[in-house]
């Protein structure tokens, strides 16, 4: 009898992993922005990692609370999943916004979950924007050849660029959804345009800003120059070949730029501040600033090499920022430190890098949107600090007009002036004279095609055009 009781039990737990087993998911709480009108669903390697397949389509139940049962599996299968609105676009994030790894479950293991969404990737899908109205969206679909792709891109103009004939530095920004609009960012903007305009407001230069979008599902691949086992990626070197050989040159060439690389800059943080270090040191040629906030050093050990082999080519300055309490289980001000230590050894100097850890900091957009002033005005205070550019006020005449060797300039108000900036059309420096004597400037070893003038007395400028011959 013992000996039969023996054998039942034993052809039980033989048979009980190919048991079937059930779950149902329970969304227990969401956020406070959730749009009424959207449906949630569940993604994950079971569904393809369809982001809106109306298989999986979640209802409410008596409670009023979404839930999903989702077919029987043999206990012990493990899947991986998310929870989205319809799109990767508007996938969950975690407590602060960030970036969450794939939920698990082992069937079997119970029978009901109770899921909390904490944030979604578009906030909420805002209608309300908040974008200043110097920013524009310089393209819905740019064209990624490296990626076979296409991208949003934003651009940021500084007050008065419509009319003041300059030239300016360029800030190439990644995540750019999150950096001047609350209607596309989630967990907050980074209030760039904000930020910089109150500068502008004081006196202060400020740059052109390209925002690049994230690609959603393909943010991890792009950001990151090498792979994960947990989270793959690797695709970082093709997006920046993207931004020096395809997005720079159309910039330069379509707006007034200041395209050498101590006006170039790159910026982003967390992925974004991994690939920003990654392409300052690939490309120290393109770039001469570069601002690395919360940054993803632990992604692959493979940045140490990587730093050690880039080396150092040229002066960068590089700011570096993070928090105290980013993470439990990553030091990441340990990292930062150490990649500072990392780049003095090959011979980057100290006094061109800065580090920052915020008491209480944690892995969000407030945290990186409150240092951004601070972190422009560190990158660029050669710029900044550099020859002012007062409203215009008064008109200059040229003459000879056209020109062959020697211009003489006037205004009926002043005879003599502090500065004088020649430019070409596009924008380009090719002249700066401080206190030009007698009103007069040679210009003969200037190409054939039309110039503008700017000479500057006190705070009042002039400007004035002319024709080379």
């Amino acid at each position: 009898m013992i000996r039969k009781l023996f054998l039942n039990l034993l052809l039980c737990v033989t048979v009980l992993p190919g048991l079937q087993a059930q779950v149902t998911f329970i969304i227990e709480s969401l956020p406070a922005n959730t749009p009424p009108q959207d449906n949630l669903y569940i993604a994950g390697d079971f569904t393809n990692w369809d982001p809106g397949s109306a298989q999986y389509v979640m209802h409410k139940n008596e409670q009023g609370k979404w839930s999903i049962t989702l077919p029987a599996q043999s206990a012990g299968t493990v899947i991986k999943y998310k929870f989205t609105r319809g799109s990767w676009e508007t996938v969950e994030k975690g407590a602060s916004g960030e970036e969450i790894t794939d939920r698990t479950y082992t069937f079997g293991s119970s029978s009901q979950v109770s899921i909390i969404i904490y944030n979604w990737a578009d906030g909420g899908g805002s209608n309300t924007s908040t974008a200043a109205a110097n920013v524009k969206i310089m393209s819905s679909n740019f064209s990624m050849p490296q990626l076979n792709r296409t991208r949003k891109i934003w651009i940021y103009l500084p007050p008065g660029y419509e009319t003041s004939g300059l030239a300016y530095p360029v800030l190439y920004m990644h995540d750019g959804q999150n950096l001047f609009d609350n209607q596309t960012s989630f967990a907050g903007e980074w209030k760039v345009d904000e930020a910089l305009n109150n500068l502008a407001t004081q006196g202060k230069k400020v740059p052109i800003v390209i925002g690049i979008e994230n690609g959603g599902n393909y943010r991890i691949g792009e950001y990151t120059p090498w792979i994960n086992p947990d989270y793959g990626g690797g695709d970082g070197e093709k997006y920046m070949q993207f931004i020096v050989e395809t997005l720079k040159p159309y910039v330069d060439q379509n707006y007034r730029t200041l395209p050498d690389r101590e006006n170039t800059g790159i910026m982003g943080s967390s992925l974004g501040g991994l690939i920003s270090h990654f392409g300052a040191l690939r490309y120290q040629s393109v770039f001469g600033k570069a601002g690395i906030f919360s940054p993803s050093y632990w992604f692959s050990d493979s940045v140490w090499k990587f730093t050690h082999d880039a080396g150092k080519l040229n002066n960068m300055r590089i700011y570096q920022l993070c928090g105290s309490d980013e993470s439990s289980e990553i030091d990441v001000p340990g990292d930062m430190y150490r990649m500072n230590d990392s780049l003095v050894k090959l011979g980057f100097a100290q006094v061109n890098i800065f580090n920052k850890v915020v008491a209480g900091g944690k892995h969000n957009e407030k945290l990186w949107s409150e240092a951004f002033s601070e972190a422009y005005q560190w990158l660029f205070n050669d710029y900044i600090t550099s020859f002012a550019d007062p409203v215009q006020d008064e008109g200059i005449t040229c003459y000879p007009n056209p020109v062959t060797n020697e211009l003489t300039f006037k205004s009926t108000r002043k005879t003599h002036f502090d500065t004088l900036i020649i430019m070409d059309i596009n924008g380009k420096v090719v002249k700066n004279i401080k206190a030009p004597a007698n009103n007069k400037v040679y210009v003969r070893n200037l190409k054939p095609g039309s110039y503008i003038l700017k000479c500057m007395a006190g705070e009042v400028r002039f400007e004035g055009k002319f024709i080379k011959k």
